[in-house]
């Protein structure tokens, strides 16, 4: 937590934080989890989303993902709220957030926060998208230096459509996917809506099938990467077209 083993963060009573956290770990998808605090996500990977409550105050983070939250400080002075990250196998604390003994620094809680400025991301339509699927795992991901112009695009993409890529993962273990040029939306598992959120980032579980969905605004060629959970694991790439 901002470089040290152990951060101890003061509030008032009633005083609004901002947090933003960022998983820095190249391969590891962790848990991060404020314990008897109401955390209300607002941005997610850098980009504002619909704000929404973070179950029992906890989210995940992929690899190099981001999450922008509002945290309204209620628990009475001198009390502590342990911050735990969770990496798959055990949860640790890394903070604590502790409740000053000064006086609250407003009368009343805040009322729940509004969305931040949307940046104007796309709208999209669903119902002409082009759609491509993408498999995960498989031998035809190269590393970068085994990328060169001559190799096959993943999919071809008519500028200004929208884009739905079913992403399979067809790995061992939980991989993670990362979109380069454009954030997408998760979108949910009928394929009638989407996540009120941006990403440009995914992490699949194995076995499993996400779809994303994403406007082709911007005319090149662009890297997708692909990463096993894994220290080992090489990062894996391949590339798509905008025309």
């Amino acid at each position: 937590m901002n470089g040290q083993k152990s951060l101890d963060l003061t509030a008032r009573l009633n005083e609004r934080l901002r947090f933003r956290f960022i998983n820095g770990c190249q391969r590891a998808v962790i848990a991060v989890k404020l314990e008897s605090q109401d955390v209300r996500v607002m941005a997610l990977d850098s980009r504002p989303a619909e704000p929404f409550p973070a179950r029992n105050g906890a989210f995940i983070l992929a690899p190099g993902g981001r999450v922008d939250a509002f945290v309204d400080i209620t628990a009475p002075p001198a009390s502590t709220s342990p911050i735990l990250l969770h990496d798959g196998k055990e949860a640790r604390p890394i903070a604590r957030l502790i409740t000053s003994n000064e006086p609250p620094i407003r009368g009343a809680r805040l009322p729940s926060a509004a969305a931040l400025p949307s940046n104007g991301l796309p709208q999209l339509e669903l119902k002409n998208a082009s759609r491509f699927e993408v498999t995960l795992g498989t031998a035809d991901w190269v590393t970068p230096a085994r990328l060169v112009t001559t190799t096959p695009p993943a999919f071809r993409a008519k500028a200004g459509r929208t884009i739905v890529l079913a992403l399979n993962n067809r790995a061992g273990s939980t991989t993670v996917f990362h979109l380069h040029g454009h954030p997408f939306r998760l979108l949910d598992r009928l394929d009638d809506g989407w996540k009120p959120f941006w990403l440009d980032t995914l992490a699949i579980d194995a076995g499993q099938t996400q779809r994303i969905a994403f406007a082709a605004e911007f005319p090149g060629r662009w890297l997708i990467e692909s990463i096993a959970t894994d220290w080992a694991a090489p990062r894996l790439v391949k590339w798509y077209s905008v025309e």
